[in-house]
């Protein structure tokens, strides 16, 4: 179902409140995560403690899957975070979706292109930014050269096509699982109270398989972070 975004211009910019809002929402859960987890620490884990080092643990065996500890160590909250942000928004508009006058305001924030693709930007320029932290500016740049430096224009284009490979996997998967969702449970409904009927188990089976496609390009997002950071400040790249 197609739904306009609700948008306002301020400053000669144009907003998305939806984005906004949606942004917002998955920003609190995670600090609400975060401080759940973390406010009576125990030697012995148990319940939401155990669960976020149940996945400080799995982001750290990411990291030590593309780069070493010393070097890559710096990174694990950068991960922890980017995996359990992308994750939660991932799951936000999977429920439900709220539109209100033709306009839609509850949804994933990450089945938006601007969303993602500001997500992949991030990304990349903290690789470029490490990069020249560790290597140097002199010792970066030689990188951009070697082994050949005809291959130059090659590297460019290569680090615009991770910057757009990046972002757009991460919004064509989470976006195409909420426009089925929103066909099944519409159009399905529609067709009267057999329609309705067979709408509930085939949304339910899709809204199962979408948590798992979300889950899952919360990791693909995650892991391909730490592989470009991994080639930038790692020297036997």
């Amino acid at each position: 179902m197609h739904h306009e975004a609700p948008l306002v211009t301020f400053g000669g910019l144009t907003f998305n409140l939806a984005n906004d809002l949606m942004i917002l929402v998955a920003s609190l859960i995670v600090f609400i995560i975060a401080v759940l987890s973390t406010r009576k620490l125990a030697m012995k884990p148990t319940g939401m403690q155990n669960f976020f080092e149940w996945v400080m643990d799995f982001v750290k065996g990411i990291i030590n899957s593309t780069m070493d500890w010393k070097e890559g160590g710096r990174f694990h909250i950068l991960g922890l975070t980017l995996i359990l942000y992308i994750f939660v928004s991932n799951m936000l508009g999977l429920p439900f979706s709220i539109s209100v006058d033709g306009k839609l305001w509850w949804k994933s924030p990450t089945a938006d292109p601007a969303v993602t693709l500001s997500l992949a930007v991030m990304v990349v320029a903290l690789s470029h930014y490490y990069g020249v932290k560790l290597k140097g500016a002199a010792g970066y740049g030689k990188g951009f050269f070697s082994p050949m430096g005809f291959l130059f224009p090659l590297k460019i284009i290569e680090e615009f096509a991770n910057t757009l490979t990046l972002g757009l996997r991460l919004y064509g998967n989470i976006y195409a699982g909420e426009l089925l969702l929103s066909l099944l449970a519409g159009g399905l409904a529609w067709t009267g109270v057999a329609g309705m009927i067979a709408a509930v188990p085939l949304t339910l089976v899709w809204q199962g398989f979408s948590v798992f496609v979300g889950t899952i390009q919360a990791y693909i997002f995650t892991m391909l972070t730490m592989v470009y950071l991994s080639h930038k400040v790692s020297h036997d790249h």
